[in-house]
């Protein structure tokens, strides 16, 4: 399996943001990875001015190696065979 760099841009309070939080770390526990591999990267938009000028309209916003996968609601199926 190819290692992926999954992106998640968000921010603090945002509960659509909590949901995709949720959902990207249950596709990833269906994947097998190395141990200590990191992942998952979330970015807070309110702390990242790029990120808050490129996402401010869309979080949640899951990148996939730095390419938008998803946004405001991750589809836990897309996701898992984008990662597959």
């Amino acid at each position: 399996m190819l290692q992926r760099t999954l992106t998640l841009v968000g921010r603090q309070g945002c509960h659509l943001c909590d949901d995709a939080r949720d959902v990207v770390k249950s596709v990833l526990a269906r994947v097998s990875t190395e141990p200590g591999e990191r992942v998952l990267v979330e970015i807070d938009i309110d702390q990242d001015v790029d990120a808050h000028r490129l996402y401010w309209d869309q979080i949640p916003v899951l990148l996939i190696d730095g390419k938008v996968h998803n946004f405001w609601k991750i589809d836990p199926e897309r996701l898992l065979r984008a990662l597959t």
